[in-house]
């Protein structure tokens, strides 16, 4: 009979933040079955990747195995854990499961966006326990930036597993309870084999502080703004959403929503009971009936998003919210790394239209949900685990990980990549093999492969435009008609002031000329020629080779 073995694989989340998607595998007598756990997505910076919307996790591995996929739990609703589902969920067609909050915010979601497939969810309840094969979990609740995050029990024949999710450690949470150390402890003391854990904050010292001490800060922002005041965090952050509701209403402001996001996460928080006791919030048709001092804009768009609402308002081009002089903006939010520079034109835009920018450069505004070294150190403590794997990082965020648990005297520390596929168990923590692992682009209704050429071809012309030409030639290769010359994206002119058409047209007649009459017969040979010389014709001149497209019709 062959030996059980319990491994480990992640198809996104390490080595970068974001896009998280692990796989656990047990062989027994029945085969190999797997377990997935989370399924996100990253979000494109239009500079590296134009048109690009979304990076998601490669699965062609599980949709090979994907009669041995028991099924697929979600440890919360943030987007980089469960943003992939509508895509990537029909081509495996699992059981999936989740606690309430995010079953109702990603049914919500779903249902936002035209012709999203049926999905259905095994609704589990908070603090609950899974039976899939080989498999036994228990939910246990972690503090994060998001209503019920869990970390992960997993119970095997051949040792429990703890996977962390998202967490921090919060003894003042503004929803849901602190972190269970209790039940973390009490897993510890039954020993765990291994700890795959959060490693966003692993560089940063100390501890993270609580949102109750966000929620102070904010009040009293709020409290002493003349006139309006404007809120901006992330959609999902229900927390900071009631922060910013308890602080309007002690001070006498009716909270206005603006954007669509931030409206569909509310409406499922009143539904799951997140903001009972807080009033109804008012549509954004009533802004501009409120006084100055009565109203406060709990806006999208701290992240710079181009069409979110706080970016139309500080181009002025919202049709419904305006600030003006005096009024007050809070970022209750962190610049998501590489959106620095959205973020900053944003800013500079309700700056220069008077409007007072606060941040957290100067302002308690914002907390992270993610732990620092000494909630790792605590975390480690609790569980005791033989073995830990960083993960949720970047390169540096899982070698400081990895350097600290080995300091608390774990075993094995052992930083991986995406695809590594790790055996936990029996015997030493090890990579043993690769799994097909790699990266898909969601380019508008298309999922695309990250080796395709479509978003190198669209850099190069980002970079050097295109030139299309058409000619009409004759059987013998004489030309009907002046060539059809169309430039995109190349400068009009050279540095002399002659036009570029010009330079392009003659290209096209001299490579004619010089092209062997036998060879003048054959479209293919015609269309290579006058590309070649049409791209050195312009290199020439500007010292950047364009795409160049030529078509031959032969009349």
């Amino acid at each position: 009979m062959a030996q059980s073995e319990l491994v480990f694989a992640s198809l996104g989340g390490i080595g970068e933040i974001g896009m998280n998607l692990s796989i656990y595998g047990f062989s027994g007598p029945q085969g190999r079955k797997w377990l997935i756990i989370d399924c996100g997505v990253s979000f494109a910076a239009e500079e590296h990747l134009p048109g690009i919307d979304l990076i998601l996790p490669d699965i062609r591995y599980l949709v090979e195995e994907r009669r041995n996929v028991v099924g697929m739990v979600l440890t919360h609703a943030h987007e980089d854990h469960m943003g992939a589902l509508i895509d990537l969920w029909p081509r495996l067609k699992v059981p999936l499961y989740a606690t309430p909050f995010a079953a109702a915010l990603f049914q919500a979601r779903r249902q936002s966006e035209p012709g999203a497939p049926e999905i259905p969810i095994n609704v589990v309840p908070l603090g609950g326990h899974l039976a899939l094969g080989p498999f036994e979990i228990d939910f246990i609740n972690v503090a994060h930036s998001i209503p019920e995050s869990n970390a992960l029990a997993i119970r095997t024949p051949l040792g429990t597993v703890v996977h962390t999710g998202d967490w921090k450690i919060d003894p003042t949470p503004l929803i849901g309870a602190p972190t269970d150390r209790a039940k973390l402890s009490a897993l510890g003391d039954q020993g765990v084999l291994a700890l795959i854990g959060d490693s966003t904050n692993a560089v940063r010292a100390g501890r993270s502080p609580s949102e109750a001490d966000v929620a102070k800060t904010l009040a009293d922002l709020i409290r002493t703004a003349p006139a309006r005041v404007a809120v901006t965090t992330f959609a999902s952050h229900v927390g900071r959403i009631r922060a910013v509701a308890d602080a309007a209403r002690a001070a006498g402001r009716e909270v206005v929503l603006i954007g669509r996001a931030m409206e569909r996460v509310a409406q499922v928080a009143r539904e799951t009971g997140y903001l009972d006791g807080v009033p109804d919030f008012r549509e954004v048709q009533s802004y501009g009936y409120l006084p100055p001092e009565k109203v406060l804009a709990l806006c999208t768009g701290s992240q710079g998003e181009p069409r979110a609402a706080l970016s139309r308002i500080a181009e002025d081009e919202h049709p419904e919210v305006t600030l003006t002089r005096g009024d007050r903006v809070i970022f209750s939010s962190r610049t998501i790394p590489g959106n620095e520079k959205a973020v900053a034109r944003v800013i500079n835009g309700l700056v220069t239209q008077g409007v007072e920018v606060i941040t957290d450069r100067t302002h308690l505004v914002h907390v992270s949900g993610h732990p620092r070294r000494d909630e790792l150190l605590d975390m480690i403590g609790w569980v005791r685990p033989r073995t830990l794997i960083p993960a949720h990082g970047e390169a540096l965020h899982l070698a400081e990980h990895a350097k600290l648990a080995r300091d608390a005297g774990v075993q094995e520390a052992l930083v991986c990549r995406n695809g590594d596929l790790v055996k936990l168990a029996p015997g030493k923590a090890e990579i043993v093999d690769e799994v097909p692992s790699g990266r898909l682009y969601k380019d508008g209704a298309l999922l695309v492969d990250a080796t395709a050429s479509t978003v190198a071809a669209r850099r190069r012309l980002s970079f050097s435009g295109m030139v299309s030409i058409a000619l009409a030639m004759d059987e013998k290769g004489a030309m009907l008609a002046d060539p059809e010359i169309e430039l995109i994206g190349i400068p009009a002119t050279d540095a002399g002031g002659r036009p570029m058409s010009d330079a392009a047209r003659e290209a096209v007649e001299e490579a004619l000329q010089t092209l062997p009459k036998p060879r003048r017969r054959d479209p293919q040979e015609v269309a290579e020629a006058v590309r070649r010389a049409v791209r050195g014709a312009i290199a020439d001149r500007w010292n950047k080779k364009p795409i160049c497209h030529v078509h031959v019709l032969t009349v």
